[in-house]
């Protein structure tokens, strides 16, 4: 059985060019695992649903070996887990002509050899990448901090909630005030959180 498995690092980023990958191999979609989280370590939900699934014959494709993960030790251990003691396959499409396990199987002693030299180097390589991506993003909000800029998720408040959320601030704030639906009801009315709520109707009421 072939299976596949895709990582983006954030929701945000755009899965489409690995999922055409997998897809072509005709690998069939209940068989594609998908994570959008870090590479930092192992404990995210679909690769472990991967792992927990993959058995002694079958293969696993990933774009590239980054993919799997980016800290050094466990991509290691984790490959080695499959190949070895669950005795599956894994091809790496970036690299399919030189990584694909059941290459280095097929060279005895020697292959896994070369198969550990190999897996050495390329993990390397990963996880100082991402020391250097950890680096840049600690700089980035230090600078950020310099200058005063604000971080994380945007501050609500009267002018950044939605013109749905003012319409319905609008219509009900009587009602509120005449305590006819209370501030939880008012809160879950606009979506809104409790401390995010009452500092938009201090604000609108101050206006």
């Amino acid at each position: 059985m072939n299976l596949g498995y895709i990582r983006v690092s954030t929701k945000e980023q755009n899965i489409e060019r690995q999922l055409t990958k997998v897809q072509e191999l005709g690998i069939e979609e209940r068989f594609i695992y998908i994570d959008k989280a870090s590479g930092k370590d192992f404990n995210r939900p679909n690769y472990q649903a991967m792992k927990n699934t993959v058995r002694e014959g079958d293969t696993v494709y990933i774009d590239a070996l980054d993919r799997l993960g980016r800290n050094y030790d466990e991509i290691i251990n984790e490959w080695k887990h499959i190949t070895r003691k669950i005795n599956a396959d894994i091809i790496v499409l970036e690299n399919a002509t030189l990584f694909d396990s059941r290459k280095f199987k097929s060279m005895g002693d020697m292959g896994k050899l070369m198969e550990d030299q190999f897996l050495s180097l390329l993990s390397y390589v990963a996880e100082q990448e991402r020391q250097k991506l950890l680096k840049r993003q600690a700089e980035g909000i230090a600078e950020a901090k310099k200058q005063g800029k604000h971080l994380g998720r945007p501050q609500l408040n009267l002018s950044t909630i939605s013109k749905h959320q003012k319409e319905t601030l609008e219509s009900n704030y009587q009602a509120y005030k005449d305590k006819a639906i209370t501030g939880v009801a008012f809160a879950e009315i606009l979506e809104l959180k409790k401390n995010s709520f009452y500092k938009i109707i201090k604000e609108y009421e101050s206006k």
